[in-house]
């Protein structure tokens, strides 16, 4: 049985790992169609082998932490991170900066790589350069996620899953269509991300002050709820606001 914890991991790394891997993808489309597909390739897997070696180094020690010592810290970086996604979320939502344009930066990333210089004959290290930073700055902010949401409760796998699956959605429609995944709604998964890390964020705080939630583990649904509805609720004022 999937308890409303592990549902909480499992669905707030897929739906992050989405937002973060749809990105890495337009940047490598980009290296791809603009600086040759080896270059791309070779960047990718260096980046992924750098991310599979951090998770594997890092990822069981945390699990060796008493869960005391990771919940005010954890709690509080992720209040940091899932209040900048939220925050984000509702000024775009509210009019007050642009909605997130994959097909755009898609335009603008070739545009960049083309002014980089003609593309080597061989293997090309600019091209392999920026798929290797892409992935790896996109990648880590996926394995911040995992980590921070699965460790010290033993749910390193099940988000470590619903990352996993989440890579393997946004590849599999990436490789059918060749294009930047501009139909991905980033900017409402954003939403919903930044509402599920700021609910983790204040339960962990919480616990790590002595709170104790009404419904265990449910408290992560409701305190969520109540994250995205205020988020919603701040968009629409702003909405108006800008009328």
């Amino acid at each position: 049985m999937i308890t409303a914890h592990a549902f909480t991991a499992i669905s707030t790394a897929f739906l992050a790992s989405v937002v973060e891997v749809t990105e890495a993808y337009t940047i490598v489309l980009a290296v791809g169609l603009s600086r040759g597909w080896r270059s791309a390739s070779a960047g990718t897997f260096a980046a992924l082998a750098f991310l599979a070696i951090a998770v594997a180094a890092f990822g069981p020690l945390l699990e060796e932490v008493p869960l005391s010592n990771l919940q005010l810290p954890i709690g509080l970086l992720l209040l940091v991170f899932g209040m900048g996604w939220l925050r984000k979320a509702i000024l775009r939502a509210g009019g007050v900066i642009p909605l997130h344009d994959e097909s755009a930066i898609f335009a603008n990333e070739m545009a960049r790589l083309q002014r980089a210089g003609m593309r080597s004959k061989g293997f090309d290290m600019p091209g392999a350069f920026t798929a290797f930073q892409g992935v790896l700055l996109e990648g880590l902010e996926v394995v911040f996620i995992v980590i921070a949401v699965g460790a010290g409760r033993g749910l390193l796998v099940p988000a470590s899953v619903g990352a996993a699956l989440a890579c393997v959605l946004v590849l599999l429609i990436g490789a059918l269509i060749h294009k930047p995944l501009s139909r991905v709604p980033e900017n409402t998964l954003k939403f919903a991300v930044g509402a599920m890390l700021t609910s983790f964020g204040i339960f962990w705080v919480g616990e790590a002050l002595g709170i104790a939630w009404p419904g265990a583990d449910l408290a992560l649904v409701y305190i969520a709820a109540a994250f995205l509805l205020l988020g919603l609720t701040a968009a629409s004022r702003l909405r108006r606001l800008s009328i």
